[in-house]
């Protein structure tokens, strides 16, 4: 149970679906952020930018947004949930690029506090090929995820047990984004 009334049935609405119910006005630019983030046409891949989601989300141990995340990044990597599990246990030697290699490093450090995020990591990530909107977009989901992950256990909602309820919600985001569906 929340921390607050959220006014809607947590068991219908967990996690941040129930905060963006209990406040739409805050829900609306929340939603626009992760769709920027996460949707819009990047030279990352959608999946490549929800496994950044899922993997910052696993690194705060915030379950329903590393459960989520981790489903919809499974919905539209080539690997699915296998290389999903792959990366949460060992970025280093799971089977993704590269790039991805260099990034989900600086977003590790995003998520440990900004200024942890050296000189050494970007180059790294340059030399694997990322660009500067790329590692400007890493920084800014990783920050972004942060942000979600302590909006969701501060307030203390639901955490959903079963992680195959987040299937359908996936092909909801890969069909429509975040415009219609909770952000996070």
């Amino acid at each position: 149970m929340a921390h607050i009334d959220l006014g809607v049935d947590e068991s219908q609405f967990p996690g941040v679906t129930g905060l963006m119910a209990f406040r739409p006005e805050t829900a609306r630019p929340l939603n626009q952020l992760a769709n920027v983030l996460l949707v819009e046409p990047n030279s990352l891949s959608r999946g490549d930018r929800e496994l950044i989601a899922a993997y910052v989300s696993g690194l705060n141990e915030c379950n329903f947004c590393r459960d989520s995340h981790s489903a919809f990044a499974a919905a539209q990597l080539p690997g699915g949930a296998h290389l999903v599990a792959e990366v949460r246990a060992n970025p280093e030697t799971a089977s993704i690029s590269g790039r991805m290699k260099a990034l989900l490093p600086i977003a590790a450090a995003v998520q440990q506090g900004g200024r942890t995020v050296t000189p050494a990591l970007v180059n790294r990530a340059k030399a694997a090929g990322a660009t500067d909107v790329e590692i400007h977009d890493t920084v800014l989901i990783a920050a972004a995820f942060c942000m979600f992950n302590r909006y969701v256990d501060g307030l203390g909602t639901l955490t959903v047990e079963d992680s195959t309820r987040f299937d359908g919600m996936a092909q909801q985001i890969v069909a429509a984004g975040y415009g219609t569906a909770p952000a996070a």
